[in-house]
């Protein structure tokens, strides 16, 4: 990570709050309307000017809904029931909606998680600051506004030429979008930012210069930042200080050192045993189970029904807050008893050896788009029960040569192999039997599944198309997504009734009840909180060596490779720069552009030991 990020040690000690309280959380409950269930209760929040707040936790334990209550914004269906926020010792809650109106943007911002939707695709760049500027009324004439656009494009790293700023958005890379969406919220010098997950879909290269305009821009104007996310070695490598949120509360906060070195709550300990880390030293550990929702969270403590340390106690009551240490607090019965999770070493599956016909070949592959090459001869193999990482930056081409392998993406030349022999470029073209024995699992468990039909039907399609009978396909169907962890209840369930974990399970085992020799991943954990991402891996793993199965996974996510792949294929600008086994491409990279991708790659371990 980009050594201007900073580490625990001159990051995690800060509890001084030498800038003073800027926003303030007071026993805030957001519950649903209809019901009165909790979404969200019993959350206090203190964040210093100049200080990041990470606040981190699965999918669903109510991160988002406290980062827009911020704002004095409640989703449809979801109100504010009770407690304080207040920015600068004024209340957020007891404004007008014109008042909220002015705070919005100009006292407080919020930078959500995908950058698209954010700016408006119609208008330029320079517009839509200056839209944020003259609606807040920012200095007192318009070159005032005109030098301040100049300025924050200057603080956000981007070009404030004429040129660049007359571009539209889809001109713009992902990193840059990211960047002018930061530029929007910090335009108006805001007292606090709520950056909603802005690095998910960015790769490691753009996350480390988002992250650190980031630091920089809250240090230098003392903005207080509430940073919503799942990655943890993000927060390591970026926070002051740490909260901890399951199934709607805070279950423990303190400084980044504290929350990463010595966890009191058992959940907080499951979090950092399942977020992979760069070194690959130990093996990620999934959580059995889900956070329970909003009407069904039991009496006691929420975590009990997944917890090894819980009592009767646990299940009775909720634990009051306890501090273990200074600025550290915990809710939890038994705080510190689970002293150690064993996480064992990263399994090292077997193989056939690569001296026997690959299970696929890609031989001087070159794809385009309308002519435009992307792709330039691009060679590696996959060897049978073997995992091959291929990594890069965004725009590397990694999703296009993943797509061409699948049949997906037609404008491509040279050679990919099946098993020895040769595949069309399209998969229609190609014979059924192959089209069965390659299979590929989205990015997206939410767009990757049709919504209109039940887990059973879309498991089975690939076993109609091959003209399977209705009874065996049910057989297969049930057999598959107990092999994924899931049963055969599943199969009678609508896409809109289960998790993003679960989903992401169905569309595996869609894929793999084909008994396909090669699995094409493209981003698979992308969009999956870091229980979720251990938990699919886990089951990766389990089915490579289980089922003896070769995969392609596609990612920008290089600690995850450490767990899961044998060979790593490194991607720039469409041409290979390094390729071999993973120990030595990640552990003794030859290239530079490597050595910059492991470079800017936020790690744990490394900040702990920085």
């Amino acid at each position: 990570m980009s050594a201007e990020l900073g580490t625990l040690g001159d990051l995690g000690d800060r509890d001084d709050r030498d800038g003073g309280v800027t926003l303030s959380i007071r026993s805030l409950r957001i519950d649903v309307v209809d019901t009165g269930h909790d979404i969200v209760d019993e959350v206090d929040l203190e964040i210093a000017a100049g200080e990041v707040l990470g606040l981190v936790g699965e999918s669903g334990s109510g991160k988002t809904t406290v980062g827009l209550a911020v704002l004095g914004h409640a989703r449809r269906g979801v109100r504010i029931a009770s407690g304080t926020i207040e920015i600068g010792g004024r209340s957020v809650l007891d404004r007008s909606p014109r008042e909220l109106r002015r705070l919005r943007g100009g006292q407080v911002s919020y930078v959500p998680q995908d950058p698209s939707t954010s700016l408006n695709p119609a208008l330029r760049i320079r517009t839509q600051i200056l839209e944020v500027l003259e609606h807040h009324g920012f200095g007192t004439t318009a070159a005032d506004r005109e030098a301040r656009v100049l300025q924050v494009m200057e603080e956000v790293a981007l070009p404030n030429t004429p040129d660049f700023l007359r571009r539209y958005p889809h001109q713009l890379s992902g990193g840059q979008q990211q960047r002018i969406g930061l530029a929007m919220a910090f335009a108006c010098r805001p007292s606090v930012i709520v950056l909603d997950e802005p690095t998910t879909g960015l790769d490691v290269s753009t996350q480390a210069h988002v992250l650190t305009t980031v630091r920089d821009l809250c240090r230098a104007h003392g903005v207080a930042a509430l940073y919503v996310t799942h990655d943890l070695a993000v927060v390591a490598n970026l926070a002051d200080r740490v909260a901890v949120m399951y199934a709607g509360r805070i279950v423990e906060q303190g400084t980044t050192r504290t929350i990463f070195e010595s966890p009191q709550h058992p959940y907080t300990r499951h979090l950092t045993a399942a977020a992979p880390d760069i070194s690959g030293t130990e093996a990620v550990v999934g959580l059995a189970g889900r956070a329970p929702a909003p009407g069904k969270r039991p009496v006691g403590c929420s975590f009990a029904p997944r917890c090894e340390l819980a009592t009767d106690e646990c299940r009775e009551s909720f634990p009051p807050v306890t501090s273990p240490a200074h600025a550290h607090q915990v809710r939890c019965f038994h705080a510190g008893g689970l002293a150690h999770l064993q996480r064992p070493a990263p399994v090292t599956l077997l193989r056939q050896g690569r001296d026997e016909v690959p299970a696929l070949s890609i031989r001087h592959v070159d794809a385009a788009y309308t002519g435009h090459r992307v792709v330039h001869d691009v060679s590696f193999d996959v060897a049978r029960g073997e995992c091959v990482a291929l990594v890069g930056e965004s725009g590397s081409g990694k999703t296009t040569l993943s797509r061409s392998v699948g049949g997906l993406h037609r404008e491509w030349t040279g050679e990919i192999l099946l098993n020895g022999e040769a595949m069309a470029r399209s998969a229609r073209n190609r014979p059924t039997a192959q089209r069965l024995s390659i299979q590929y699992v989205f990015q997206n468990p939410y767009s990757s599944l049709h919504p209109r039909r039940t887990v059973g039907d879309s498991v089975a399609r690939p076993l109609r198309v091959a003209g399977v009978s209705a009874a065996e396909a049910t057989k297969a169907v049930h057999e598959m997504l107990e092999r994924v962890s899931l049963t055969a209840a599943y199969a009678g369930r609508y896409p809109d009734q289960l998790s993003g974990g679960e989903r992401q399970r169905v569309a595996i085992a869609r894929a793999l009840v084909s008994r396909p020799s090669v699995l094409v991943c493209d981003e698979v954990t992308s969009a999956l909180d870091v229980l979720v991402q251990a938990a699919v891996v886990e089951l990766l793993v389990g089915l490579q060596h289980d089922l003896g199965l070769s995969m392609l996974f596609v990612t920008h996510n290089l600690p995850l490779v450490r767990s899961l792949a044998q060979q790593v294929v490194v991607l720039a600008d469409g041409r290979v720069v390094e390729s071999g086994p993973t120990e030595r491409v990640l552990g003794e990279p030859e290239q530079d552009y490597t050595r910059r991708l492991l470079a800017d790659t936020p790690s744990i371990s490394a900040a702990s030991a920085g």
